[in-house]
């Protein structure tokens, strides 16, 4: 059966689909000999298909999900050009080909799910899902009700408003305070660009949670698989409240 090669990429845990539609852009993949294109469609039991001039494997390994806590100053990629620390530097007793679900700032920290399955990753970052994203945040100052009041009402950025955000006051030094922001969008570097709109400059900024899947005790650089609990969390279908069918859930390998 056909199906569109940046669905097929994903699958076989090479790149997210929005990364797989950039490296057909880039001419890197090529289908019987021909240059790919954006749309193009293939059968990855009879097609030849190639990255890089690899011929990828046509059956996909089992599915895997795991919980990292990206460390600060480590870039969420699997490489980088400018040769600084990147995820990928933590993965290597991992056997299964596995790619991070979005990104954190190079400077922030915290929980980023690491997967081979490109429906789950597309579950996670499509905007029509609105999957929850939890931040404690350190600033400058102390934020103040009308401060909050706008954060919580949606604030104008370069790259138009943002949603509506929830904010919870959790505590307060003689110069800094910490709260925690609730956000489902996904702007660069968005929760540092809202609260130095508001007059407050971010000091620390981890990620505590998405979609129910908690941080939990992991340390800066440590790892572990999802439970077949979280995993089915993110499945859940946000609009409906209810499971979605139970032909897409996954379980988990580790």
């Amino acid at each position: 059966m056909e199906i569109r090669l940046q669905k097929i990429l994903a699958e076989l845990g090479i790149a997210s689909r929005r990364k797989a539609e950039a490296m057909i852009e880039e001419g890197r993949v090529v289908v019987n000999g021909k240059m790919a294109v954006i749309g193009q469609k293939a059968d990855p039991e009879l097609d030849h298909i190639k990255l890089d001039g690899k011929l990828l494997t046509r059956r996909p390994g089992p599915k895997v999900y795991y919980a990292f806590h990206k460390p600060r100053n480590v870039v969420s990629t699997l490489e980088d050009p400018q040769e600084r620390p990147t995820v990928g530097d933590y993965l290597r007793r991992i056997k299964a080909r596995v790619y991070p679900i979005g990104r954190l700032d190079y400077d922030s920290e915290g929980l980023l799910l690491l997967t081979n399955d490109g429906d789950f990753t597309q579950t996670v970052l499509h905007p029509a899902k609105k999957t929850p994203k939890v931040y404690q945040v350190k600033v400058k100052g102390v934020l103040s009700d009308e401060d909050i009041d706008v954060l919580e009402k949606g604030i104008y950025l370069e790259d138009g408003k943002t949603a509506p955000a929830k904010v919870r006051k959790m505590k307060k030094t003689k110069e800094n305070s910490w709260v925690e922001l609730t956000i489902h969008e996904g702007k660069k570097r968005q929760i540092r660009r809202m609260l130095y709109r508001v007059g407050h400059s971010v000091l620390r900024l981890m990620r505590v949670k998405v979609g129910g899947i908690e941080l939990g005790g992991l340390a800066p650089g440590e790892m572990r698989p999802l439970t077949q609990k979280e995993i089915e969390k993110i499945w859940v279908k946000k609009t409906a409240g209810v499971a979605a069918p139970a032909k897409r859930k996954r379980r988990a390998h580790v």
